[in-house]
């Protein structure tokens, strides 16, 4: 069953994130949770992050803006570390409150609350069509890169604060999509080695039970990717994304509160 949800997760959250405006992390991350450790869950959804954005990136790798990438990236990985250290130390925290309902004990542990509060944070960001219209002057590259780069280590939410940033950036279309990927790819690799080292020795049983559905979800992902392009063309419905963002909203709550 496990898989079945978690295949069907990734094959309609890399589908959603070509029209409703929600990257495959965002959409992912929080189904994997409902299987795993959050900790797990966060490090098994880089991985498949990861594995399509390296798709991507011999695509459209070679568009990148080389200056963007050293002034925006390097900032970006030293934070995404940083991010992820956070992590890893957050998930060791011990529960901090518990309650009963329904028969079941829900524990309510500092890295559930950090980050289920990140999910409905950068959810109801990308519903505000204000969101989408703000950018950032360029100059504050680095502190873009920071910023998107910590949180990405953090709890995966990178791609909104980048996108802000790189706006004001003067991009062409083609550069634009193309350093984007190359970043991702950058804090993907960054934040993955942290997980490996320090997520590893705490939660090594899960992480080695989730191998399967990592590649499972990995390819599942590939194919919403393909089938979404040829549905629809890119385009993005706004009714989708007010279910989507409402439903992790939902879901960011749930996790917050122990009840995920």
């Amino acid at each position: 069953m496990e898989y079945f949800v978690v295949c069907l997760a990734a094959l309609m959250a890399s589908g959603l994130t070509l029209f409703s405006g929600f990257g495959l992390g965002t959409v992912l991350m929080p189904v994997l949770a409902m299987f795993f450790p959050v900790p797990v869950a966060v490090g098994a959804t880089a991985i498949v992050h990861l594995a399509n954005n390296l798709f991507k990136l011999l695509l459209v790798g070679r568009s990148a803006n080389k200056s963007i990438i050293v002034r925006f990236g390097i900032p970006a990985v030293i934070a995404a570390l940083l991010g992820a250290s956070l992590l890893t130390y957050v998930s060791s925290v011990p529960v901090i409150a518990s309650y009963r309902l329904g028969g079941h004990v829900h524990e309510i542990t500092i890295v559930k609350l950090v980050i289920g509060s990140l999910i409905v944070f950068f959810s109801y960001l990308e519903l505000m069509p204000v969101f989408a219209r703000i950018s950032v002057d360029q100059k504050y590259m680095a502190v873009g890169g920071i910023l998107s780069g910590f949180f990405g280590g953090l709890s995966g939410n990178q791609g909104a604060l980048r996108s802000v940033f790189l706006i004001k950036a003067g991009l062409k279309k083609e550069e634009f999509i193309g350093t984007n990927v190359v970043l991702a790819v950058m804090v993907d690799f960054g934040r993955l080695t942290v997980y490996g080292i320090g997520l590893y020795s705490v939660h090594s049983t899960a992480l080695a039970d989730s191998g399967g559905l990592v590649l499972a979800a990995t390819i599942s992902a590939f194919a919403g990717a393909f089938f979404g392009k040829e549905i629809l063309k890119k385009v993005t419905l706004r009714a989708v994304q007010i279910v989507v963002g409402t439903m992790l909203v939902l879901l960011g709550i749930a996790l917050s509160i122990g009840l995920v």
